[in-house]
């Protein structure tokens, strides 16, 4: 392990922790804790829950609070001496900071009325939990604090993002001027299209409950929207309502046929491997 290599290791977690209370304090300010304008009042109100068709109903955004209770308990855990020299925390840590820097940056330029650049940010942002996503999928984890605090967090993100990844481009779409006077069956392919996705990531990781749940989550919120918001429409809320059905049938189709998982991550990284495969 060269020093440079060792010096990053030795500051990552403590990056990770001081990275947590700025995408907090972004997070606050985006809720209008601070007295700010809150982000869905941002952006001429285009991020609003009545904007699009594919916009997630109000509450929905309430799993923001379990993402960043389950972050928070993230960073503090993986900071602990048990922990910092963890394979899977090597492996996503910087990916982690990404996460955090990404998820602030997305609130200032929304509320900076900078829709284009939110796509840009969002965008980014999924691809890092992707890669997260990735690394965790390497190794199981080592304990059951690690599946909840690790791969429940991560996956809880990536699933919701990957349903705001969405509503943010129909937003930005729909405030360039680009909503169909027979907007219903767009939203029901893209909402197909979500479906199709969830397929994938339940494949792809082995139907992980936590990117399920979450998407179902997001799916849920964008029937309800349809069925007892604006812009109204029953046929989009029957049809999130079978996506619902689908991501739940195709996570737990997953789970069964998935073949035996790899092996228990190691609890301390090789010092002649400098802690990677």
């Amino acid at each position: 392990m060269n020093a440079s290599t060792t010096t990053a290791e030795r500051i990552r977690p403590w990056v990770v922790l001081i990275a947590l209370p700025v995408t907090l304090a972004a997070a606050g300010l985006g809720s209008g804790l601070f007295g700010g304008t809150e982000v869905e009042a941002s952006s001429s109100g285009a991020l609003s829950d009545t904007a699009t068709p594919l916009a997630p109903f109000g509450p929905a955004f309430s799993i923001w609070s379990v993402i960043y209770l389950g972050l928070a308990a993230y960073a503090i855990w993986q900071v602990l001496p048990s922990q910092r020299h963890d394979i899977r925390q090597r492996r996503i840590g910087w990916l982690a900071v990404a996460s955090l820097v990404l998820n602030a940056a997305w609130i200032l330029c929304a509320q900076a009325g900078l829709l284009p650049l939110t796509v840009v940010v969002i965008l980014l942002l999924l691809a890092v939990l992707v890669a997260i996503f990735e690394q965790l999928r390497r190794s199981r984890p080592g304990s059951l604090i690690a599946t909840v605090v690790v791969d429940g967090t991560f996956g809880l993100y990536l699933g919701w993002v990957s349903v705001a990844t969405v509503a943010n481009i129909s937003a930005w779409l729909a405030d360039a001027g680009v909503r169909p006077a027979a907007w219903e069956l767009p939203a029901i392919l893209v909402l197909g299209l979500v479906a199709i996705v969830a397929a994938l990531l339940a494949i792809r990781y082995r139907g992980r409950i936590a990117p399920a749940l979450a998407m179902l989550w997001g799916v849920a919120w964008i029937g309800v929207g349809r069925a007892i918001g604006e812009p109204a429409s029953a046929n989009v809320a029957i049809a999130a309502a079978v996506v619902c059905v689908l991501i739940g049938f195709a996570t737990v189709a997953a789970r069964l046929r998935a073949p035996a998982r790899g092996p228990v991550a190691s609890r301390q990284a090789s010092p002649a491997r400098g802690g990677a495969d």
